[in-house]
């Protein structure tokens, strides 16, 4: 074949399937609770624009500490992973603004750090009037990385009218070890982050405890909500997560959990949000949810 006609074809294939890419929409999403807006990113699978009646599950996907809504677009080694996902299971991915150190809850001393109430009752509706979305706990879902697997866990246990399944990679699930586990300078350093968010340690009752994922596991039991949990054997978070499947299983309570190599890495989070997906697939298909 010349070699202008493979340049031709090349081209042709190339604006093909950019043409049935996944698209994302950058929203801006205002919080009465926090007086003030922040933005979201959606992205919507290639089959949306074609389907114009078809109702989509929606994957709420949230960062981690020190991060902003656009990570998981913007810092995975591949940057058209969700492009790719969100094609590949007909799902919308929304990705919305926690923060850099709000572990997505109201935060009892800070009344601008609200995200429990802004991730529940002000993203939820703003996404299903904009979107055709399925409206209902069983097409919709919630998973997230360290701080943000903690955020979908603790959402999903005090929520279970909003959130179908619920995943955590690497999750950051108690906020007491994430302290006492560190030297006294790089400790003094979390207390810069934790006390504008939960106040200060020591009070009573404890903030800390009292938010902690690993301390919300009966609840997570009594909902019975589909849960997937996962983290590297290099990571550091590593006992707390196999401390959280311990207390899972001895509560009698379904739930997936897999440790597979690697660290608290963006590599890491690229390899394990196909293996969520699966899951939460398999999931949206027991709950008799219509995929597109």
């Amino acid at each position: 074949m010349p070699f202008y006609r493979l340049l031709v074809l090349t081209l042709l294939c190339t604006f093909a399937s950019t043409a049935r890419a996944a698209k994302v929409d950058t929203l801006t999403i205002a919080s009465a609770a926090m007086q003030r807006s922040y933005r979201a990113a959606v992205v919507v699978p290639a089959s949306y624009a074609r389907n114009k009646k078809a109702a989509y599950p929606v994957l709420y996907l949230l960062h981690g500490a020190f991060g902003h809504f656009s990570d998981w677009l913007a810092k995975t080694p591949d940057p058209q992973l969700l492009h790719r996902l969100a094609d590949q299971h007909n799902l919308i991915f929304v990705l919305p603004e926690g923060e850099t150190f709000s572990f997505y809850l109201n935060s009892p001393v800070n009344p601008g750090s609200q995200f429990e109430t802004y991730l529940t009752r002000e993203i939820i509706p703003r996404i299903d009037q904009t979107y055709r979305t399925v409206r209902d706990p069983k097409g919709r879902l919630i998973a997230g990385l360290s701080m943000g697997g903690h955020g979908a866990l603790y959402l999903a246990a005090r929520h279970p009218d909003l959130y179908g399944a619920a995943g955590s990679m690497s999750g950051a699930l108690d906020l007491s070890s994430l302290n006492r586990k560190l030297s006294p300078t790089e400790a003094a350093e979390r207390r810069k982050l934790f006390e504008p968010v939960l106040g200060p340690e020591g009070a009573s009752p404890d903030p800390y405890a009292a938010n902690s994922v690993v301390n919300l596991l009966g609840q997570l039991h009594r909902n019975a909500q589909p849960l997937i949990i996962d983290c590297g054997v290099d990571d550091y978070l590593l006992e707390i997560n196999r401390e959280v499947h311990r207390r899972l299983l001895y509560n009698h309570t379904p739930h997936d959990y897999t440790e597979r190599p690697g660290g608290h890495t963006w590599e890491y989070w690229q390899t394990a949000l196909p293996y969520q997906l699966l899951f939460f697939q398999k999931t949206l298909t027991a709950n008799k949810v219509a995929v597109p």
